[in-house]
């Protein structure tokens, strides 16, 4: 385990069209909205973002295409010291995601489109396998095809990397993957969606872990937004409070900076309710930001939040 280093994850690059508005529109319907921003998106991209500014040397891999949202993404990856091992291809468009904004809580909704990330094969991440392979810690998602993210996990499964596979957005996969995961990151929805479970409590997310555990997975981390993140395995059940840093601007993004944080400290040698304490701080600061990728925090501020407790 000595040669493995830092952070290898699978996901996609999106560019986030952000909306901000009092109301969705109805159909046939059009509203002013308060605000609209392009920025670096996409749930595996905003992980790799929040694990680097976290401190953890960070490989992505990915596909984009060869245009403007490509271009932003390469230029991200490149200002936050990301090594992309990732293909630019001609024919697709590299993915966007719209992004509905409530401008008096925060909430969003959201419709994403991977265009070249939807093409990623499971040869596609054997040709970056041994970015996985030297990595201590490899986390993907569902975002890019089911079939990339189970190659994904199973090449750094047999090499001894720590695996954690963040379910979202939620859809049916094979149960044969959950033997391949150290840890499953669902937040409630998707905790209901794999497991029937309606997770509402730190006692919901108890059973809904339960689930998870049984179909093979060696822990379960539930993300339950304001009430925190509760870690259920075989050896502890914890609910970890969430860190309430100040007014929150824009939940988008949250879980990804928690699944970044977590990831970056793990691949630092952190016992894993630690990780889960400092993924919520990442997340705690993240949601008083505007943003997806550039709300992730600097690894400074998450030390000085742990520091001083919340």
């Amino acid at each position: 385990m000595d040669s493995h280093r830092g952070v290898a994850i699978l996901g996609i690059f999106v560019a986030d069209l952000a909306f901000r508005a009092g109301r969705l529109p109805g159909i046939g319907e059009t509203i002013a909205g308060s605000g609209f921003k392009v920025g670096p998106g996409g749930k595996g991209s905003n992980q790799a973002v929040a694990a680097a500014r976290a401190g953890a040397p960070v490989t992505f891999i990915s596909k984009i295409g060869r245009d403007e949202f490509g271009a932003i993404a390469l230029a991200t990856w490149k200002r936050e010291n990301i090594t992309p091992r990732v293909v630019e291809m001609a024919d697709q468009p590299t993915g966007a995601a719209f992004i509905y904004v409530n401008e008096v809580n925060g909430e969003n909704a959201i419709i994403v489109v991977p265009g070249a990330a939807a093409t990623i094969s499971a040869d596609d991440v054997e040709r970056a396998g041994d970015a996985i392979r030297g990595a201590c810690v490899f986390i993907t998602q569902l975002e890019q095809p089911v079939a990339a993210a189970k190659r994904g996990l199973e090449i750094a499964k047999a090499a001894g990397t720590i695996t954690i596979f963040n379910p979202a957005p939620a859809e049916r996969f094979d149960d044969a993957l959950y033997q391949l995961c150290d840890y499953v990151t669902p937040n409630e929805s998707e905790a209901q969606m794999l497991t029937g479970i309606a997770v509402k409590t730190a006692d919901d997310a108890r059973k809904a872990g339960d689930v998870i555990l049984r179909k093979g997975a060696k822990a379960a981390l539930i993300t339950l937004g304001e009430a925190g993140a509760y870690l259920h395995s075989k050896s502890q059940s914890i609910l970890v409070p969430a860190f309430k840093v100040g007014p929150v601007v824009e939940t988008t993004g949250a879980g990804d900076a928690f699944n970044g944080g977590f990831a970056a400290a793990l691949a630092e040698g952190a016992a894993p309710l630690e990780a889960v304490r400092f993924g919520s701080a990442v997340a705690g600061i993240s949601v008083t930001r505007a943003g997806t990728a550039p709300s992730m925090p600097k690894r400074e501020e998450v030390d000085a939040l742990l520091k001083k407790g919340a």
